[in-house]
């Protein structure tokens, strides 16, 4: 990846440089990967750049977001019947390594999304561990959700994905009670990473 001012320039450099690799260095250039184009228009080891030429950022590509979402889901999927604790540590041992890799992104609100999204993804799998409305009762009890709310939540016919986002669980299943089972936060990763503060 090499960027200059223009695309006359571009044509010229990236002809100079194929020459360099392919009679100096005796390599081969892929043609179908090399192109003279704008840098938020390439994608380069999972990541891009932004459109704005004053400030420009290093973002997260299309690809990879999709990559880690597939991932994600692949491993808070409520049909795999694996115990809450296993599916943390497959999410900590992946996330942890994905964002020391990505931690070099100028936007962190992909990482405050990702962690909203995963949160989410586990409150349906905790839902659907539950399974029946009275255990679903005693659990909301035991967290705090006054009895006559419990019940009310517990007998619900919403769909797993939808009850995920509800306030009962946002509240109850929230950021403090995930941390305490042991899930990292990317935010909090990506911050450390940063030495932001």
């Amino acid at each position: 990846n090499i960027y200059v001012k223009t695309w006359k320039a571009g044509q010229r450099v990236k002809q100079s440089v194929t020459d360099f690799i392919e009679k100096k260095l005796k390599l081969k250039v892929n043609q179908e990967k090399s192109a003279v184009d704008r840098p938020w228009k390439r994608k380069f080891l999972g990541f891009t750049f932004s459109w704005d030429k004053k400030n420009p950022k290093v973002k997260l590509s299309k690809p990879s977001l999709q990559r880690v979402k597939a991932k994600i889901k692949a491993i808070t999927s409520r049909k795999v019947p694996i115990p809450m604790d296993e599916r943390i540590k497959q999410l900590n041992q992946y996330l942890i390594g994905w964002s020391g890799y990505y931690a070099l992104v100028d936007t962190p609100s992909i990482f405050q999304e990702l962690d909203e999204w995963t949160r989410r993804r586990l409150r349906m799998c905790m839902w659907k561990q539950w399974k029946l409305p009275r255990t679903k009762v005693k659990k909301l009890t035991a967290l705090g959700v006054p009895k006559q709310k419990a019940y009310e939540w517990g007998n619900t016919r919403k769909k797993y994905w939808r009850i995920s986002c509800s306030p009962i669980l946002n509240t109850t299943l929230d950021n403090k009670y995930w941390l305490s089972n042991g899930l990292k936060s990317l935010m909090d990763r990506y911050k450390l990473l940063r030495n932001i503060t």
